[in-house]
């Protein structure tokens, strides 16, 4: 994401697979302490630069049989590739805050499916947002399956806990930011102007926002629908919702 910090909270190792993975660990200097890859009569280019790229950076590493990598992670989906990296380091809310301007950030009200967060984290870094917040409570940290489905961008973004989420908005809109609950009952996310400092509340996939969250916001916002479906996943909200506001910041530097 935007900026860079070391944050204060931290997670302990973890076991990761993949090739692109493994090349987003790579390139965001992520702690690896050991890399697996697979024993293979014709590796190809791609993997041959990747152990390149390794053994360059002084990382240990074997060659282990299939079978023994799907041992590792659970799984036949490892590509050849599983390693395990040091601490996951989230960031803390003031250096999200204070990445750039105009911001745009994203807290996220109690998710706790780790596919969920993969996706959200991995759409909010390809929109550039500076940020993802989340409650200390009921809410999925960083995991193997958010690295995996996130395809490793959560080691370029920017994730902070907090113990209030309630709070943390005010703080927000302190610092100037515009905070918006999207649900299913608010004014069209298309008739606002996002090109201000902006933070977007997503909801639990069950429960959406919770009433005090919601209510320290300063507007909540609405995908139209067509039909009769009355809301999308979580995941597919947040990207229609940050594109958006990509697009409004485009047109805006485009005609500026």
């Amino acid at each position: 994401m935007a900026c860079e910090g070391d944050g204060s909270l931290a997670v302990d190792w973890m076991r990761a697979y993949g090739r692109k993975v493994l090349e987003e660990a790579l390139r965001s200097d992520v702690q690896v302490k050991k890399v697996y890859f697979q024993k293979m009569k014709n590796p190809g280019s791609h993997f041959l630069s990747l152990i390149e790229e390794v053994e360059k950076r002084g990382i240990p590493y074997v060659f282990e049989s299939e079978e023994r990598l799907k041992n590792l992670v659970g799984t036949k989906k490892h590509q050849g590739v599983v390693f395990e990296i040091g601490e996951y380091r989230y960031a803390t809310l003031s250096e999200i805050v204070e990445c750039k301007r105009p911001q745009l950030i994203v807290l996220l009200d109690q998710i706790q499916d780790p596919h969920n967060l993969g996706a959200i984290v991995r759409t909010s870094v390809g929109a550039g947002v500076d940020g993802i917040v989340i409650p200390q409570d009921k809410s999925v940290k960083v995991t193997e399956t958010v690295i995996k489905v996130s395809a490793g961008t959560v080691f370029r973004a920017k994730i902070a806990v907090v113990t209030n989420l309630a709070r943390a908005i005010e703080e927000l809109k302190e610092a100037g930011i515009w905070v918006y609950a999207a649900d299913v009952s608010g004014s069209p996310v298309y008739d606002e102007d996002f090109t201000l400092p902006t933070a977007f509340v997503f909801g639990n996939e069950g429960e959406g926002i919770r009433r005090l969250v919601r209510e320290r916001c300063d507007k909540v916002v609405t995908i139209p629908m067509e039909g009769d479906i009355d809301s999308l996943n979580v995941s597919v909200s947040v990207g229609i919702v940050l594109f958006e506001a990509v697009r409004q910041r485009r047109l805006k530097n485009v005609s500026g």
